[in-house]
């Protein structure tokens, strides 16, 4: 009995503690307030006014610019929300295109923007064809495709000739504009003369 009882004795106090120790750890974990994960929603976490962005391609060169008077980032989608928006596309080989609207969405790692409130793109002129503008109260544009789109009443006017219509795509690479259900179209005769291949793609209208 003498012999077995430092081991009872051993064997008690590893009991106790193993209790103690258990206790320890729940009252601590119920005297410690864990706050629950921060809800996401959509509120700006950062903003900057006078904002500017600027895109560059694999060799350095500039190729977009996005500006406006402020700009709100939104964690939730990684948005921003720009207002006085001016986006300028200004990629080799092709015409400039500015896009300016009240405000603006820019998605995707700023590879879509929702131009939104009197929304108007400008492409400048270039070689042989003039300038061409297209005004909506939406215009979306995917400045890395230089493609502007709309499924909401847009205006075009090139020159002296005008096109109405609902929904219209315009690709700056292939100068192709398409303007979908035109209920307005007038092409003045010089327009029409002029580089009329070109032409034909840029004021065409598929229903």
């Amino acid at each position: 009995m003498k012999d077995r009882l430092p081991a009872l004795i051993a064997v008690v106090l590893l009991l106790v503690l193993v209790v103690t120790t258990w206790w320890a750890a729940d009252y601590a974990q119920r005297a410690v307030t864990i706050e629950a994960p921060r809800r996401l929603t959509h509120e700006p976490d950062s903003w900057s006014r006078n904002f500017v962005m600027v895109r560059t391609d694999a060799t350095g060169m500039p190729i977009n610019r996005i500006e406006g008077q402020y700009m709100q980032h939104y964690p939730d989608d990684d948005s921003y929300e720009v207002t006085e928006a001016r986006a300028i596309g200004q990629q080799a080989g092709t015409p400039m295109t500015i896009a300016t609207s009240n405000t603006a969405i820019m998605e995707q790692d700023a590879t879509r923007i929702v131009m939104n409130g009197d929304a108007h793109v400008h492409r400048v002129a270039h070689e042989d064809r003039g300038p061409l503008d297209v005004t909506s109260e939406q215009l979306i544009v995917l400045p890395d495709e230089e493609i502007v789109y709309t499924d909401l009443p847009a205006l075009v006017v090139q020159g002296n000739s005008t096109m109405n219509g609902k929904g219209m795509r315009y690709d700056n690479k292939t100068r192709v504009l398409q303007v979908f259900s035109a209920s307005d179209v007038k092409i003045a005769g010089q327009d029409a003369e002029a580089a009329p291949s070109e032409k034909q793609r840029e004021t065409g209208s598929t229903p």
